[in-house]
């Protein structure tokens, strides 16, 4: 059985997506751009304020599934460029302190709307 999450938190999906879906105690989260819901567009700032709002919006996203950051099994990183990896990286620290999730953190081309960072999570109950 699969449950469609939306938490009004974080920026609708910009396409035919969901912000998330449950199936069999798994949650799948969307990668996450760093949005601020309530200005609709980026946050201002660098690769740390951007990685910061990505994790905030996966927060909110767990936390609508009753989900929290010690039940993310696993986290794929999209960088615009792979030298803002160490900036992302220390953010992400903030989040995950422990027991921490499996990762893959690659460069790429481009990301939607000129992103610096999208990240796409992965959790289970």
């Amino acid at each position: 059985m699969k449950r469609i999450i939306n938490s009004p938190k974080a920026p609708k999906a910009i396409g035919p997506y969901s912000q998330a879906i449950e199936a069999n105690g798994t949650l799948y989260i969307s990668g996450q751009l760093p949005v601020d819901v309530n200005t609709g567009k980026f946050v201002e700032g660098g690769i740390v304020e951007q990685t910061e709002q990505v994790l905030k919006n996966v927060s909110y996203i767990l936390e609508e599934a009753g989900y929290t950051f010690k039940d993310v099994i696993k986290s794929t990183c999209y960088l615009s460029d792979i030298a803002n990896f160490g900036a992302m990286n220390e953010v992400y620290g903030k989040y995950y302190t422990s027991d921490f999730p499996a990762r893959v953190a690659y460069a790429v081309k481009d990301l939607p709307m000129g992103a610096m960072v999208e990240i796409e999570t992965i959790a289970i109950k």
